[in-house]
């Protein structure tokens, strides 16, 4: 008996021992959950228990709390973290601002009048699944995640980890915790609307918020002891915050989320609320404040997370190589998903070729160029590390849109065209896998078109045609309509007239670099001129100053690296055209072929952060047959779609100041008061007549002056924009209000 009894206490001892050994290592858990930008606070969390020493065994997230806790289980620290968030340009990184550079020039075009863009397939309008592609979002995390890319288990990473999402179709959770990282992340933070659906293993993943937005349960299955818990979701709002059917919408959405985290807090061992109250999921530009709440939360919990610190064994920290590098060996390229785009198509958009080391910026500028062309609905890539080589193989999966054809919106308002809204339809594809056909139909005070066809070779010869009709009636200065005999003999200076311009142009064109292009083309213009209140005729018929018919050739050069056109903080700009008229209708009877050559040239830099510099300089003349006035030079009012030769000029009326040959300088200075508000400060000065450069009148002092003070505001219809102008010769002021992009 006495034997038993001593093999009893053994047992007792040394099991109690294996538990003491337990206790003194306990493998933690940590769960982030979603919130958007709310989710920033998880930084600060991360920030406080890196500092004091607790080792992570495994890491779940969803969400925003994926992200963060994918580059925490990479190896990031909550300082690194901290570096990486605070220098991001949330606005450029959610809503795949692409760059103006990325698009071609009809494209750029595209953007810059245009609203609104919706598919419309089969007379149906379909609205884009998403605002944004999360293109760039996806671009970063492969950037911090690429010394980690061979891990396709994410157990594998340096602390394990798993996130969810939600199968659009089936409404049922994923876990994702095997493939490429970087998608797995963009998955389970595909917020609807916000983000596209991503497609891994045929399924379409969205937000996995929707479903498990703090996966504790999961978690708790790998095995964990202690669970550390950060909740940065919403409470329930007030009725007296039930303000718009937003707030309604997203009530409801959290109606199952917080019922579902009375449970789940129980189920926490150390639970850290941060003070997130006051932000929202796009409260992004609130960042340092949403970190610093993260910070003081974790620090109220820390005399816990000290107790299981000391129940831990530390483990020599491994050392893992993070660097973000400025540049990748890429060896092999690989395309999948492209049927109707070729190979070469591809990586011509992106600029690569294999075989050769590339600069990440280079890299994602390729990548923009694809994307600018909205002929993929989805663009993933993957680095894989070359076997025994240096380097990675870069494998890219494609899908192609399938809608090629698209409404577009706009609205505008100017002192010339006055109120317009126009209707686009554009469709790709029309007659060659290449080509795209846009027509425009403005209605308002004045009736417009714009027709364009345009076959796309980019570095090879492109094939264009062109039509547009123009209207507006305007009181212009007489010069332009009539002789100096006579004007002289009618003693009129202006004269109400209607101005309808038809011009056809046929071209080609070809790029040297994807911001330079030229082009040569014939055109056939046919313009008309009348007055109802200056008539010579008895009968009161609308007097006709013109009403002819032109053939001319042209030639263009065109250089763009302007980074916004409206706005632009740096670039250049170059456009330089010659056309030379050799034929007119009978109305034009002492027609002779004459030719007139216009340059414009600009170059736009910051000083700082707010305030940006452009500087323009341009000139004209004609050379040839001057008895043609009606495409002379008219400078005057403010704009940038203007038409024929009438340039902008501050401080005049349009069609102000008219002459055959003209010189004008331009400068102005902008500061972005707050994001996507301006206030600019513009000069021009010009001289402006018959023949200046024969004269040497072009080299003088300006004879005429003109400056501007003006308030903008950057929206989704274009810039609204209001300019007091001011002239010292004419000792008066004119208004400029324009409203939505130009067209």
């Amino acid at each position: 008996m006495k034997y038993y009894l001593i093999i009893i206490l053994l047992f007792i001892s040394v099991h109690g021992i294996s538990q003491n050994a337990e206790q003194d290592d306990l493998k933690v858990g940590l769960v982030l959950s979603g919130g958007g930008a709310k989710g920033l606070a998880h930084i600060g969390v991360l920030k406080v228990i890196d500092s004091l020493g607790i080792r992570v065994d495994y890491v779940a997230g969803t969400s925003m709390g994926a992200i963060i806790g994918s580059l925490y289980a990479a190896g990031y620290s909550g300082k690194e973290l901290d570096s990486i968030f605070r220098v991001l340009d949330f606005s450029i990184l959610i809503n795949d601002e692409l760059p103006r550079a990325s698009k071609a020039f009809y494209e750029r075009n595209n953007s810059e009048r245009y609203a609104v863009t919706l598919p419309f397939d089969h007379f149906k309008i379909k609205l884009p699944s998403a605002l944004s592609r999360g293109q760039n979002v996806y671009g970063l995390i492969s950037k911090l995640t690429i010394h980690v890319n061979e891990a396709e288990d994410f157990s594998k990473l340096p602390i394990p980890f798993f996130c969810i999402a939600t199968d659009a179709e089936t409404g049922r959770e994923v876990i994702l915790d095997k493939g490429i990282l970087a998608q797995a992340v963009m998955a389970s933070g595909a917020l609807p609307s916000l983000f596209q659906p991503v497609m891994i293993n045929d399924q379409m993943l969205i937000d996995g918020g929707v479903v498990n937005n703090y996966p504790i349960d999961e978690l708790k299955k790998k095995g964990v002891d202690v669970i550390i818990g950060v909740d940065v979701q919403g409470s329930l709002a007030t009725r007296e915050e039930l303000t718009s059917a937003p707030d309604i919408l997203v009530q409801i959405n959290n109606f199952r989320t917080v019922h579902d985290m009375t449970a789940k807090v129980e189920k926490t061992d150390i639970y850290i609320k941060p003070d997130i109250k006051d932000f929202s999921v796009i409260s992004f530009d609130d960042g340092s404040t949403i970190i610093k709440n993260g910070v003081d939360a974790a620090i109220s919990q820390s005399e816990a997370i000290k107790k299981v610190v000391r129940q831990q064994k530390q483990k020599p920290k491994l050392e893992i190589k993070k660097t973000i590098q400025d540049t990748i060996r890429l060896n092999t390229i690989i395309t999948k998903g492209n049927e109707r785009y070729s190979r070469a198509y591809v990586l011509g958009k992106l600029r690569l070729k294999g075989n050769e080391i590339v600069s990440y910026k280079n890299f994602n500028k390729g990548v923009n160029n694809l994307i600018a062309t909205n002929n993929f609905d989805y663009f993933q890539y993957e680095f894989k590390k070359t076997l025994g080589k240096e380097g990675y193989d870069l494998v890219t999966e494609l899908t192609e849109t399938k809608i090629n054809t698209y409404l577009k919106l706009g609205v505008h308002y100017d002192k010339l065209y006055k109120s317009a809204a126009l209707i686009n339809l554009t469709k790709k594809k029309f007659l060659f896998k290449n080509d795209v056909v846009s027509l425009d139909l403005i209605f308002g005070d004045n009736v417009r078109y714009n027709f364009d066809y345009f076959i796309d070779k980019g570095f090879y010869w492109s094939i264009g045609v062109k039509s547009r009709y123009n209207e507006f009636n305007k009181s212009v200065n007489a010069q332009l309509l009539l002789s100096d005999q006579e004007l002289t003999v009618t003693g009129i200076n202006k004269a109400d007239v209607e101005l309808q311009d038809q011009t056809n142009q046929f071209y080609l064109q070809t790029l040297f670099r994807r911001d330079f292009a030229s082009s040569i083309g014939l055109e056939h213009k046919r313009l008309r001129i009348t007055s109802e209140t200056f008539s010579l005729n008895p009968s009161n018929e609308p007097f006709v100053f013109e009403q002819t018919d032109y053939l001319s050739v042209f030639g263009n050069i065109k250089l763009d690296t302007y980074d916004n056109k409206y706005f632009p903080k740096r670039g250049v700009y170059f456009n330089g055209y010659i056309h030379n008229y050799f034929y007119a209708s009978q109305f034009n009877n002492d027609f002779e072929n004459f030719s007139i050559a216009k340059a414009d040239i600009g170059y736009a830099f910051s000083v700082s952060d707010k305030l940006s510099l452009n500087l323009q300089t341009s000139g004209g003349f004609k050379l040839g047959d001057n008895s043609t006035n009606t495409l002379d030079f008219a400078l005057g009012g403010y704009g940038n779609n203007l038409i024929n030769n009438f340039i902008p000029f501050l401080g005049y009326d349009f069609i102000s100041l008219i002459g055959n040959s003209y010189v004008k300088a331009y400068a102005s200075a902008d500061f972005e008061i707050f994001k996507h508000q301006h206030i600019t400060l513009e000069g021009n000065w010009a001289n402006i007549e018959n023949d200046i450069f024969r004269t040497g009148e072009w080299f003088t002092l300006p004879d005429y002056r003109g400056y501007a003070l003006g308030y903008a505001i950057e929206t989704f219809l274009g810039p609204i924009q209001a300019k007091y102008s001011y002239s010292p010769e004419q000792s008066d002021g004119v208004w400029f209000v324009n409203v939505g992009f130009w067209f």
